[in-house]
């Protein structure tokens, strides 16, 4: 007996050292690609919390409900979205399109790259909410961020292109259809082979917690390797997706504004591809998404209580900060 109990220490050591390992190796995987050493390159610019507020408030005041079921919503949102973009100095134009519920369209505002070489930079957001829920986080916050990044840009022409997208129809019943917005940008893009150097989708950004617990997992052991607060902002994309999720992790990591995370993991996992990304990544075209995991840590996700008044704006404004890192030519 004196002999065995040796070798079953140095086995039952080897097999802990063996699941360390492998835990390590799953959490480098889920959370990678690694961004280690990242330089704070730029100083991060100045974003107006109170402005990212007023545009929430207006998308969740004025244009509600804002989905298929009351058409002229959709189509006086679009309108406003359009002078927003416009009032940014942006070149503004429409995509619109047909689908048996109506007639709708995407909102394109470009800014044109002084480098042809150099590939086009898609950062969008969906306009439409949930059936007739106001949509504070889902998506009056990726709207509004992607408004206030046009507003807040340089004045220094970059050398790639990049193009804001409000996207229409994403929400059920259009959502992984033909019927989206944006299938109808991604099969236009690719039929025309656009050099697409990298495509974000902003999808629920606005919603932060410090409170121990508010940020859950889809399955328990991801806890090992996430926080248990939900103040982060999250980038997610496929397994396939790996350089763009590192280019934008080091991008939003360099302006030092809020903790990054980031979650690599196959399409079939729930989340991975649930926003305009997913025609992107159909079609194999680059997409991520930015995030703040949506049901996994707002509780008012698809419901009446998904007011501007849930939102946390200065927050919100260091995303788009961190944005602004991911824009900066290198």
């Amino acid at each position: 007996m004196s002999r065995g109990r040796p070798r079953l220490l140095v086995i039952f050591a080897g097999v802990l050292v063996s699941l360390a390992a492998l835990l390590a190796v799953l959490g480098a995987l889920l959370r990678g690609p690694p961004t280690w050493n990242v330089p704070q390159r730029f100083d991060p610019r100045p974003v107006s919390a109170e402005r990212l507020e007023q545009t929430v408030r207006t998308l969740c005041g004025e244009f509600v409900p804002r989905s298929y079921l009351k058409p002229d919503n959709l189509e006086r949102a679009a309108t406003w979205i359009a002078e927003q973009f416009t009032d940014a100095g942006l070149k503004v134009g429409e995509q619109p399109f047909s689908s048996r519920e109506g007639r709708f369209r995407n909102i394109l505002a470009r800014r044109e790259g002084s480098d042809p070489a150099r590939g086009l930079i898609i950062i969008g957001a969906h306009y439409d909410a949930f059936a007739d829920m106001p949509g504070a986080d889902d998506n009056a916050s990726g709207v509004a961020a992607l408004i206030e990044l046009a507003r807040t840009l340089p004045e220094r022409q970059p050398r790639r292109g990049q193009l804001f997208v409000a996207f229409a129809n994403e929400e059920p019943p259009f959502f992984t259809t033909p019927d989206m917005g944006s299938y109808h940008l991604a099969k236009k893009l690719a039929e025309e082979q656009t050099d697409i150097e990298l495509m974000i989708a902003l999808d629920l950004i606005g919603y932060f917690s410090d409170e121990p617990g508010s940020q859950r997992t889809l399955f328990w052991p991801l806890g090992l390797y996430y926080p248990s607060r939900g103040n982060f902002i999250g980038i997610v994309g496929d397994t396939r997706a790996g350089r763009w999720i590192r280019q934008v992790k080091r991008g939003m990591r360099s302006a030092r504004s809020l903790p990054v995370l980031s979650f690599r993991a196959p399409r079939a996992i729930p989340g991975v591809d649930w926003s305009d990304h997913f025609w992107f990544r159909e079609l194999d075209l680059p997409g991520v998404l930015v995030t703040d995991t949506a049901m996994m840590r707002t509780p008012h996700y698809h419901s009446n209580s998904d007011t501007p008044d849930t939102l946390d704006y200065q927050r919100l404004a260091a995303v788009v900060q961190a944005l602004h890192g991911v824009l900066q030519d290198e």
